[in-house]
């Protein structure tokens, strides 16, 4: 028999927009509602909205808990102000990435940290096992409340004045601000919405300015509802995971399962400026400062085809000086650049900017180009 897909509150709110509906992750999503490629310029020009509810969230609240996320996480959480997050990876002992992740830092002692979907039981798992060897672990709290949770991202260059419209009054929690276009980057407040408190961050994972809703599960369908009414003026559509791969793959944004996995380490996937080696012990530590000072046995690159050719996919053979040399991790028809593009892992030896690669696309090999990350740059 085969397993039943999780479903986001959003479900029904997908069906009633026509979204194509596939299997991502143990998750039944929308892939497009449209065109991959009109959703992709949409959000660069303008403003989409993106269903995240399959994500987790997780709580991390007490005196210690800043110590304990700091012992267990590779980023230094003592650099958060309330209301400010940053971008974090979560190792074991040998380096290799169990999660990359989000923290926020909402209260004095309370932290959220936004997870990857498809790794919500190992992450918790992970944290619960740290916590029980933790020296001070009664002055932790752990919450999974992944359940109970639901998220939208809406990004594009005009999702500012939208998000002011959806959350007219000032912050009620987190940073202070009269507004969510008054947030900065990696900022978080909480805003009221029907009478219940919502967090919004303004991350973005798109290369694009852009916003998170994160919301009790009962509140999200009258969130994205909302947004789309009031979208009109902002030409807001609803995107797909199309779209979102497109996107990040653009700007060369790691997606968990691609360039980041337990047998890969943060040195290794070009994310080293997360790894704060000078904050102490944490998990992985020894790996990665080693790493660090000595270099690593494979690299993260970014590539554009050079010529007329299939895009790439993952899995498709990298191709230097007249061997195999490495793997595609993440592959992509550019809708932005209207090229095929994609990230891989080599040598180090190979990993130079302006380098002639071949990508192998069933059975042919067509030349490529090694290329400073982002692939795409706003003009």
């Amino acid at each position: 028999m085969e397993p039943t897909l999780k479903r986001t509150p959003l479900f029904a709110a997908h069906q009633r927009a026509g979204g194509k509906l596939i299997e991502f992750g143990g998750w039944e999503m929308p892939v497009q509602y449209s065109t991959i490629t009109d959703e992709h310029l949409c959000v660069r020009r303008a403003a989409g909205i993106f269903d995240i509810s399959h994500m987790g969230e997780v709580t991390v609240r007490g005196p210690a808990a800043a110590d304990f996320l700091n012992a267990t996480l590779t980023n230094d959480v003592r650099k958060l102000a309330i209301g400010l997050g940053q971008y974090s990876l979560m190792c074991h002992e040998h380096g290799g990435v169990i999660d990359d992740l989000y923290a926020y830092r909402l209260g004095d002692q309370e932290y959220l940290l936004i997870i990857n979907a498809s790794r919500i039981e190992p992450d918790v798992a992970w944290l619960q096992k740290r916590l029980a060897a933790f020296p001070q672990h009664a002055d932790v709290t752990l919450a999974n409340l992944s359940d109970h949770t639901a998220a939208v991202a809406i990004q594009g260059p005009k999702t500012p004045g939208l998000l002011d419209q959806l959350f007219p009054a000032a912050s009620t929690g987190g940073t202070h601000v009269a507004k969510p276009s008054e947030l900065k980057k990696n900022q978080i407040a909480q805003f009221a919405f029907d009478g219940e408190s919502v967090c919004v961050a303004r991350t973005g994972y798109s290369g694009e300015d852009g916003f998170e809703v994160i919301t009790p599960a009962t509140l999200i369908e009258a969130v994205w509802d909302k947004a789309l009414n009031l979208g009109h003026q902002f030409c807001l559509q609803p995107c797909g995971l199309g779209a979102r791969d497109t996107l990040r793959t653009e700007v060369c944004y790691p997606l968990y399962g691609h360039e980041l996995d337990e047998n890969t380490t943060p040195i290794e996937a070009g994310v080293g400026f997360f790894v704060a080696l000078d904050k102490g012990e944490f998990v992985g530590r020894t790996v990665l400062a080693h790493e660090k000072a000595n270099g690593t046995k494979k690299k993260l690159v970014a590539f554009k085809m050079t010529d007329k050719a299939p895009p790439p996919r993952p899995h498709y053979p990298i191709w230097g000086g007249g061997s195999a040399v490495g793997e595609v991790v993440s592959g992509t028809q550019s809708p932005s650049l209207n090229n095929g593009i994609g990230m891989g892992y080599v040598p180090p030896t190979v990993a130079v900017i302006g380098g002639k690669i071949e990508i192998e696309i069933r059975g042919r090999r067509f030349a490529a180009e090694i290329v400073k990350k982002p692939i795409y740059k706003k003009a």
